[in-house]
C-alpha cells in the first residue's frame, strides 16, 4: 500500500518534524510504502535573511532584526537536515496548484497530524490539507489531525472547513474538543493519539540512534530542569528558577532564544537532541504540546504552563486523557 502524507511538515519546531517522522515510520513499519509530501507554501517557507525594505522604517528595522532572523535562518538549516535525514519526502510543492496539476501517486492520501486544521493559522484553511487534490479514486483519510481550539467562532470559516471535509473517507482527531466540532458539522470522527505516542521509548532510542547523538551533547552526570517555552514565559521562569533552588539541579533551554537565567542554552538543537534532552531531564517545565508528549513518553516530570495564545485545549486533552 502506497500513503503519502501531508502535514506542515516544514514547520520550525520541534513537534512539527518528530510528529512527521513518527507518522511516517510508524506506517513503513507497518508494512506500507510511504513518503510525505513536501509541501512549502508561502507562508511556511525558509526565512529570508535580507529583503528589500519598502521605506526607512522598514531599513532600520531589518538592521535591528538582523541577529535574529539570522538564528532563524540558521535554526531552519539544523530544522531542514533533520528532515532530509529522517523523513522520506517528496519532490518539492510550492502551492496548491502544483500539487494539484502534478500529484504524487499513492493508493491513500493521509491528512495529519498536528494542527493542520487550526483556523487561527493560514494552513486552517488551506486546501492542500483538506486533500483536495489527486485522483478522486484514491482514499482520503486525517490522521490525528488537530483543530487546536475548542471551538470554531468565525462562521465563514467553519463552513468553509464543513464543506471541504466532505472528501474524505475517515476522520481522526487529536482531541475530544475536535470530535464536538465535527459532530456540529454533522461528521463523525474518531479520537486518534498523536503519532509520537504510536513508537515506544526504546524505538525512539533505536529510530534515532539517540545513545551515540548524547555523546556529542558533552552532558556527563548532570541533573538538570529543562526548559522549553516558546514564549519566554515569566511564570516559567519564576517555576524553573524555584525548581532547580529546591531539587539542587541546573537550568537547561533548549529555546528558541537564549534564556538569561538558564545555566545552558541549546538554541541551535535539532529534533534529535530535543529528544535526548528531554529523556536525561530529572523535569520538563514547558507550554508545547509534544515537549510535554516526549516527558510522557520518557517517565519524565512535567509542569505544564498556559499559553498566552489560547492554544492549551490541546494539553488540557492530552492530561485528561493521558493522566485520569
Amino acid at each position: 500500500m502506497k500513503i503519502c502524507t501531508i502535514t506542515c511538515q516544514n514547520a520550525d519546531n520541534y513537534g512539527a518534524r518528530l510528529q512527521c517522522f513518527a507518522l511516517a515510520y510508524w506506517l513503513k513499519k507497518e508494512g506500507n510504502e510511504v513518503e510525505v509530501i513536501d509541501y512549502q507554501p508561502d507562508y511556511m517557507r525558509e526565512p529570508n535573511l535580507w529583503y528589500i525594505p519598502s521605506s526607512v522604517k522598514e531599513l532600520v528595522k531589518l538592521f535591528v532584526r538582523f541577529p535574529e532572523r539570522l538564528c532563524s535562518v540558521k535554526r531552519h538549516k539544523i530544522y531542514s537536515e533533520f528532515s532530509k535525514k529522517y523523513i522520506p519526502l517528496t519532490k518539492v510543492y510550492n502551492n496548491i496548484n502544483e500539487l494539484r496539476n502534478d500529484p504524487p501517486i499513492a493508493d491513500i492520501y493521509l491528512a495529519g497530524s498536528d494542527q493542520i486544521w487550526n483556523p487561527t493559522f493560514r494552513n486552517g484553511t488551506d486546501p492542500a490539507y483538506y486533500l483536495d487534490f489527486g485522483p478522486e479514486n484514491v482514499q482520503r483519510k486525517s490522521f490525528s489531525a488537530s483543530f487546536a481550539v475548542s471551538s470554531i467562532e468565525n462562521i465563514q470559516k467553519k463552513l468553509w472547513i464543513k464543506n471541504n471535509l466532505k472528501r474524505f473517507d475517515k476522520i481522526t482527531v487529536r482531541e475530544q474538543s475536535a470530535l464536538k466540532i465535527l459532530k456540529e458539522m454533522g461528521y463523525d470522527g474518531e479520537l486518534q493519539d498523536d503519532p509520537v505516542f504510536m513508537l515506544s521509548a526504546e524505538e525512539w532510542n533505536r529510530a534515532l540512534n539517540l545513545e551515540e547523538s548524547w555523546k556529542k551533547l558533552g552532558i556527563k552526570n548532570e541533573k538538570y530542569v529543562l526548559i522549553y517555552d516558546f514564549f519566554l514565559s515569566d511564570e516559567i521562569k519564576s517555576v524553573a528558577l524555584e525548581y532547580g533552588k529546591q531539587n539542587n539541579c541546573k537550568i537547561f533551554s533548549v529555546c528558541h532564544k537564549s534564556l538569561s537565567y538558564a545555566d545552558k542554552n541549546f538554541v541551535y538543537a535539532d529534533p534529535v537532541d530535543f529528544v535526548n534532552l528531554i529523556k536525561h531531564a530529572c523535569c520538563v517545565i514547558s507550554n508545547s504540546f509534544h515537549g510535554t508528549c516526549f516527558a510522557m513518553i520518557y517517565n519524565v516530570s512535567y509542569v505544564i504552563v498556559n499559553r498566552p495564545d489560547g492554544l492549551n485545549v490541546r494539553m488540557q486533552d492530552l492530561l485528561e486523557r493521558k493522566c485520569p
